[in-house]
């Protein structure tokens, strides 16, 4: 069995045991937050981890999306919203031409792949200049997080999650990206502090012609 089929059944099992087909992590605001960033029409968009495509659906109409992903059966769901849909393991350079979208999208991604640096290497060869990247990762040091650690518990319940970021380490992976934006989303307690009490990070920013 190759990596690809092993990510598939890995995931295929793991979407399928935590989410419904059309959840979105922060829900209406997370897809509202993509929609502003992704923009449109007309635009050439990758959509890295694209899953069910349940918030690809914010950016899809108008706009020609590519969605990739390891989970083949997420993939042949995602390909009813009438995008094209490439089974890919996005860790893996993929055979796309240099600087072929205005949009590479990679939401919720980077907490669950092995080096986080390379894929967003990745989506910076494939856009375009000034072409922007958006995506968006959970907010690993928010206060729930830092209270179970408190008590003992692993900060993270999801065993897929590799990586925890902070603001800091979302700007640290964008350096090479101009007008860098980042939004924290996604709880209602944002008034009184949204750094602890975000769930979640949600970034763009554009690549230099």
């Amino acid at each position: 069995m190759t990596r690809l089929e092993e990510l598939s059944d890995r995931y295929r099992e793991h979407h399928r045991s935590s989410r419904s087909e059309d959840f979105v992590f922060g829900g209406d605001e997370r897809a509202d937050a993509f929609r502003r960033r992704v923009g449109g029409p007309d635009l050439a968009v990758l959509d890295l981890g694209c899953r069910y495509g349940a918030l690809t659906r914010a950016y899809a109409s108008g706009n020609a999306v590519i969605g990739v992903d390891v989970d083949r059966d997420a993939l042949a769901e995602a390909s009813k919203l009438g995008i094209e849909t490439r089974w890919a393991d996005v860790e893996q350079p993929l055979p796309l031409a240099d600087a072929s979208f205005d949009v590479v999208v990679a939401g919720e991604l980077l907490e669950h792949v092995r080096d986080p640096a390379a894929v967003v290497d990745e989506a910076r060869r494939l856009l375009r200049p000034t072409g922007v990247f958006v995506g968006s990762v959970p907010n690993a040091y928010r206060l729930k997080n830092r209270l179970r650690f408190a008590t003992g518990a692993p900060p993270e319940s999801d065993p897929t999650h590799l990586h925890m970021f902070r603001q800091a380490d979302v700007r640290q992976l964008l350096r090479d990206f101009e007008h860098v934006e980042l939004e924290l989303i996604s709880s209602r307690f944002l008034r009184v502090h949204r750094g602890l009490f975000a769930n979640d990070i949600v970034f763009s920013g554009r690549r230099p012609r």
